[in-house]
């Protein structure tokens, strides 16, 4: 009997998109456009982030979101109420955007007329990481109920991510986290990662992200 022919469908698919990442990432160059993309499982705060983020800094620079989700326009309607534009990208039961999908939503959005386009991914910390985005900086949400064990269990989220944001440090002292193993954890996954508690609730510590990402806009701009 003849062996099954196997075809690595998976890898051949991963490589056309980072092709077409990298150059979505060269066209927004281009324009001077910045596209961050935030990621998390589900609850973790990404919308809440978000609307505190945007309050600081969309007097200072032009701002556009898009918000992906397999169904609802919950939380895009949430962040148009900010005064910023937002999209909502159905996803037809995909957990996850690649750059196509990214390219289609930024279309929408006129990008030529943005500074900061953001990415809320779908919520799943498995999918999302796989594809690139063709996104300039990757960040991820990682809420405090979840455990400090999260960077073991899903090693590629947090080795692609340029900036971990721990949220919900408020209730810290209700929940069995330790913020120096957690720490420990990511580091181990991802040397250079920037690290942030923060809490969307209270606004503790945005202000620290809001600063890494206006800087991380101008040197893109600059360069």
């Amino acid at each position: 009997m003849d062996k099954v022919k196997i075809i690595e469908v998976k890898q051949s698919v991963f490589a056309s998109n980072d092709e077409r990442a990298d150059l979505l990432r060269k066209d927004l160059k281009d324009k001077g456009v910045f596209l961050l993309n935030l990621m998390s499982s589900p609850g973790s705060g990404k919308t809440t982030t978000l609307t505190k983020t945007i309050n600081l800094l969309k007097d200072k620079m032009k701002i556009a979101v898009m918000e992906a989700d397999i169904d609802s326009d919950v939380d895009a309607i949430t962040i148009a109420n900010t005064g910023v534009k937002a999209v909502q990208l159905h996803t037809g039961g995909m957990c996850h955007l690649d750059a196509d999908m990214t390219r289609q939503g930024l279309e929408s959005l006129e990008e030529s007329d943005i500074d900061l386009a953001i990415l809320e991914n779908v919520g799943n910390l498995v999918c999302p990481a796989e594809f690139d985005t063709g996104a300039c900086k990757n960040a991820m949400i990682l809420s405090v109920p979840e455990g400090d064990d999260k960077p073991l269990k899903y090693p590629l989220m947090f080795s692609v991510c340029d900036v971990v944001l721990i949220n919900k440090v408020d209730v810290a002292d209700f929940f069995d986290f330790d913020m120096d193993k957690c720490v420990s954890n990511i580091k181990m996954r991802n040397k250079d990662a920037v690290i942030i508690p923060i809490s969307a609730k209270t606004g503790e510590g945005i202000e620290d992200f809001v600063q890494w990402l206006a800087d991380q806009v101008k040197e893109w701009k600059v360069k």
